[in-house]
């Protein structure tokens, strides 16, 4: 028998639970720390490839979107009074400022989550005021897109001849 997808049935259906998803997204987390320790310091700030931005920018859209992105997916609220960032603020100035910040908004993950109703990841909401869709499309978002910038973070680690941590290492 076929189930309906708009049917009461189908929305008990899961198939990932909350707390595997938060697994998964800190997994990516982990892996992508140990991207930002891999680089020398001065490369961290200053290099870059074909006009892209550097590491230290591009981790500092991560946190911005991951900080106040896990207010708003528990609150509704999308700014952060403990991490009041935007996409103009500029990351730290040292390697361990950033890494001490990532670790700061990873607890800060770790402390919201279990706040989120599981009917909260289907409910629509405006995040930052201008992307509108699901909480559950909102998070993948703040996942992908820290993929994407890992991903270039690869490219300059390899460019700068240090081989990356494993991609498929999440531990």
């Amino acid at each position: 028998m076929e189930t309906n997808v708009n049917s009461p049935e189908s929305s008990q259906q899961v198939i990932i639970t909350p707390d595997l998803l938060l697994e998964h997204w800190q997994a990516h987390r982990r892996l992508t720390r140990r991207v930002i320790e891999a680089f020398p310091e001065n490369d961290l700030y200053n290099f870059s490839i074909g006009g892209m931005r550097s590491f230290a920018q591009l981790t500092m859209e991560m946190i911005v979107l991951s900080a106040p992105g896990i207010n708003g997916i528990v609150s509704g609220n999308w700014t952060s009074e403990k991490f009041p960032f935007d996409f103009s603020t500029p990351p730290p100035a040292t390697k361990n400022e950033i890494l001490t910040l990532w670790d700061s908004v990873t607890d800060e993950i770790n402390t919201l989550w279990p706040q989120i109703p599981v009917g909260r990841f289907q409910e629509n909401d405006l995040a930052f005021g201008m992307y509108e869709g699901t909480i559950q499309y909102m998070l993948f978002y703040v996942i992908d897109n820290e993929i994407h910038h890992r991903g270039q973070g690869y490219v300059y680690l390899r460019a700068l001849g240090i081989e990356p941590p494993a991609f498929w290492d999440r531990s």
